[in-house]
């Protein structure tokens, strides 16, 4: 088998429908495995609406468990040579597989194929908007990585060295990397590691892996919704985002704020552990932590979500080594970006100053109509 589709899913069955109708509606050698993650809504109705389709297999779990062990016990199961993992709230677009099968024959079987994604944001899922939103990319590559070409491995190593300095290069999702089985067998502890597994997963894949390739087209659509991670950090709720995945980000010298910065601090230094030699004399840069840190709370007050109170005792967290780190912000060209994108985007809705490239899609209510609208545009392949 070619291809297994690991979809884990913990109560997002007003979604699922379409996830699973845009994989199995491919024609292609794939298996589907589903963990029901002990569901208590419309999950296992959905699910036994695909019963027939033997390409699905359903693993259900009698109690929930965190995100990273629902993610295990799909992969436990996928037979096929390569893996794509899923959330229940994304979509593939039409012609996925064949993309990534004539991908992987032109370059001889890589252990990865990164690609972009559009992005779409489902009603209701940030704050009290009832708008959708959609992304024309889901991430912004650099621009020297402009055509379907093989990474070379100090790229990839330079992109993990850039992470400790909290610079983020390759969209942290595991939805838009195609794994092969063989390499994902080989990280040291296992792919998928809390607190992000995906983010664990694809930076010791670009340490470890033999071939890379990037693909710049979109692939599929990456979905936020009411259930989603996302809806948790973009409304200013990210402990229950976190209590949700069963996700603890702590570590010593933690700052409140962005919980995404948190477990990112986390699995830096799980990262360094697992990849001594070549992460030697590699730190994790703490100034540049607490510059983030520092924006998040900024940003939080800006848009309500914290008081002036609350964000000056943010401030109070802060040692003197940290307040000298926040000083070398005006030698940081993406932290002037950041504020200045903060105090011009105000006539924007919340959820566009929170997340740049975002544009309004007045009419569209779900996914699989975005799909469409997107793929049946003008000028689209």
């Amino acid at each position: 088998m070619r291809f297994s589709v690991l979809l884990p899913t913990r109560n997002g069955g007003r979604f699922l429908d379409n996830c699973i109708r845009s994989i199995l509606g491919e024609n292609a050698d794939i298996e589907l495995i589903v963990s029901d993650n002990a569901n208590n809504d419309e999950t296992p109705a959905v699910l036994d609406g695909w019963r027939s389709d033997k390409r699905l297999q359903v693993l259900r779990l009698n109690t929930p468990v965190s995100v990273t062990d629902n993610w295990n016990n799909a992969l436990r199961a996928a037979r096929g040579d390569y893996l794509l993992m899923m959330g229940d709230d994304d979509y593939l677009l039409p012609g996925y597989f064949q993309r990534l099968a004539s991908v992987i024959d032109r370059h001889g079987e890589p252990d990865c194929v990164i690609h972009n994604a559009y992005s779409y944001v489902a009603p209701g899922s940030i704050g009290d908007d009832d708008n959708s939103y959609y992304g024309e990319r889901h991430f912004g590559y650099e621009a020297s990585l402009d055509r379907e070409m093989l990474l070379p491995v100090d790229l990839r190593h330079s992109i993990v060295r850039d992470m400790f300095r909290f610079r983020v290069r390759i969209p942290l999702n595991m939805q838009t990397t195609l794994v092969r089985r063989q390499a994902a067998a080989l990280v040291q502890g296992g792919l998928f590691q809390p607190p992000f597994p995906d983010h664990f997963a694809l930076n010791s894949l670009l340490l470890s892996a033999a071939k890379w390739v990037f693909v710049p087209e979109q692939l599929l659509v990456v979905g936020v919704t009411p259930k989603s991670f996302g809806h948790y950090v973009y409304s200013n709720r990210q402990a229950s985002g976190l209590a949700y995945l069963g996700i603890d980000a702590q570590f010593p010298g933690r700052l409140p704020g962005n919980e995404l910065l948190n477990g990112m601090h986390v699995w830096l230094n799980m990262l360094k552990q697992a990849f001594p030699n070549e992460l030697r004399n590699i730190e994790v840069d703490r100034a540049g932590y607490v510059r983030r840190q520092a924006y998040a709370w900024l940003m939080q007050r800006k848009l309500g979500g914290i008081n002036s109170r609350e964000c000056l005792a943010n401030f109070a967290h802060l040692g003197a080594s940290d307040w000298c780190g926040l000083a070398t912000t005006i030698f940081d060209r993406q932290s002037w970006a950041r504020l200045t994108r903060m105090f011009t985007l105000a006539s924007k809705s919340e959820i566009e100053q929170q997340w740049g490239g975002l544009a309004p899609l007045p009419g569209v209510r779900n996914i699989a109509e975005f799909a469409k609208w997107a793929t049946n545009r003008p000028g689209q392949p």
